[in-house]
């Protein structure tokens, strides 16, 4: 840890638990993949939705996806093409080929059983250092700092008093995170779910909602006047017109089709014949389009 458990900030990490956690208990949204029901490999393909993608739009593919692959092996044994054809609009489609890659290595080194172990889960295939400490939190009820955007934030109001977090997580994040963990294993679970509930409902980037907050009477931010951010510009990212965009487009008239597509029907689909070449080259070159004989392109088998 950062800081002995007398330290100021760890003092003032400990007095957020019971106020979060009450509010969680009261407050949390009902989804699928919290339900004590949920398989580890539901909590997994959530995890992976998740990234990047609010959750309205991640409810339905989970549910399609899980009502067609309901274990890793299903999803093993279908071609990735198969995996991002179901990942549909919820971009950044790599991690489709991603989650069909853990699947296949789930198979292959623990049984089609989600491993438990922090140190396995992070061994596998698109599976970095949040994803693994959200799995063996959320499905296993493990202790680790569980750390996204929505707890940074919440902890960098709460705790250090800025507006918002530096843009790229940082090794101090997780440090600041690892001191605001209870001690007790199961409440540090909840603790890991209610602190990024928390961020995701009241702790808002833009509009926080200071008023409904449980802890706004501790908050450092808050109690310094709720200043403004003064770092760099965040901007918000665009879509119309760019290469992602084309690639969604391509990736579409893939997805109509069960075998190959010919070029012209990937050519019909954006006028601007440079930026299209560059985004269907980097598809190809990520793995997401197979290029075939005779000019033509499927999705990968």
């Amino acid at each position: 840890m950062l800081d002995q458990s007398g330290s100021p900030l760890a003092s003032a990490a400990a007095a957020l638990h019971t106020p979060v956690l009450q509010w969680y208990d009261a407050n949390a949204r009902t989804l699928p993949w919290r339900d004590p029901s949920a398989s580890p490999w539901a909590v997994m393909v959530s995890e992976f939705m998740l990234q990047q993608t609010p959750v309205a739009r991640v409810l339905p593919a989970y549910q399609r996806w899980l009502e067609r692959w309901p274990t890793p092996a299903d999803l093993a044994a279908e071609p990735p093409g198969e995996a991002v054809r179901a990942w549909d609009r919820l971009g950044y489609p790599r991690r489709a080929l991603r989650l069909h890659a853990a699947a296949q290595a789930i198979v292959e080194r623990h049984g089609g059983e989600v491993p438990d172990d922090h140190a396995a889960l992070l061994a596998l295939p698109g599976v970095g250092t949040y994803t693994a400490a959200a799995i063996a939190s959320f499905a296993f009820g493990q202790r680790h700092a569980v750390v996204d955007t929505n707890v940074r934030r919440v902890l960098a109001r709460a705790l250090t008093g800025v507006a918002q977090p530096t843009i790229s997580p940082t090794a101090a994040d997780q440090r600041l995170a690892v001191t605001a963990l209870p001690s007790d294993v199961p409440t540090a679970a909840r603790w890991a779910v209610a602190s990024m509930e928390l961020g995701a409902l009241i702790c808002t980037a833009r509009t926080p909602r200071c008023g409904d907050c449980p802890i706004r009477s501790q908050c450092a931010w808050v109690l310094a006047g709720s200043p403004p951010y003064e770092g760099p510009p965040r901007k918000g990212q665009t879509y119309e017109g760019t290469d992602r965009q084309v690639r969604g487009r391509l990736l579409a008239v893939l997805r109509a089709e069960q075998g190959a597509v010919p070029k012209k029907a990937l050519d019909a689909c954006w006028q601007d014949q440079a930026q299209r070449e560059r985004a269907l080259d980097g598809l190809v070159a990520d793995g997401l389009v197979e290029p075939l004989p005779r000019n033509r392109y499927r999705l990968p088998a």
